[in-house]
């Protein structure tokens, strides 16, 4: 049987024609964030919201801190989610409010969650900010393998190919924004388009 010549549809044009066919049945696409089940405390932060829900009550304490006495857990096992959001946003307050991107790495790395996709985001933008180019790059690749739709991370990694000169490959990652966020009015796209033009610095 004779094998077929047909090339194959490249990926980007593949989700480009998945997009349009979704938004023609009146859908769009939207990025939330879950609680990972996969969490150490998860499960237990479950029992305690459901007793919290079954005792009526509308404010449940949050999870009981560990005994000085026993091991603490790894850097990865130690936040809950709560503790993760709030040094999260003060890491994100270091860098963005202060400019103190060496203290808002620390910060980020003590989280233990390097993998996260807005944590490694993030990283990737800091070191881009202090120059440190091999650095943010692995930290952009790294983002994109947590999520591959995650437009800010597009957004700044093309970012990082203009500053590196290559503005033709900025275009390309400028228009993966586009399809992710389904518009050319979202603030990932806009901030990139800025940069390509020469119009504003991030």
């Amino acid at each position: 049987m004779p094998r077929s010549t047909r090339r194959p549809v490249p990926a980007l044009k593949r989700v480009a024609s998945y997009r349009q066919r979704m938004r023609a049945a009146g859908l769009r696409p939207v990025q939330i964030w879950v609680p990972d089940t996969r969490a150490p405390d998860f499960v237990e932060t479950c029992r305690r919201q459901a007793r919290a829900v079954a005792a009526g009550d509308p404010d449940p304490p949050p999870p009981p801190s560990q005994d000085k006495g026993t091991k603490k857990p790894k850097a990865n096992e130690s936040s809950s989610a709560e503790d993760f959001l709030r040094d999260y946003h003060a890491a994100y307050a270091l860098i963005y409010d202060k400019n103190d991107y060496v203290g808002g790495i620390a910060a980020l790395r003590a989280l233990g969650y390097d993998d996260h996709p807005d944590v490694a985001t993030l990283l990737g933008y800091a070191n881009r900010k202090l120059g440190r180019y091999d650095d943010a790059k692995v930290w952009y690749e790294r983002a994109l393998a947590a999520d591959p739709d995650h437009a800010l991370t597009w957004s700044y990694y093309g970012m990082w190919q203009v500053e590196q000169g290559n503005v033709l490959k900025a275009k390309d990652d400028l228009e993966k924004v586009r399809l992710i966020c389904g518009n050319t009015d979202c603030r990932p796209y806009r901030m990139l388009k800025e940069v390509i033009d020469g119009t504003a610095t991030y």
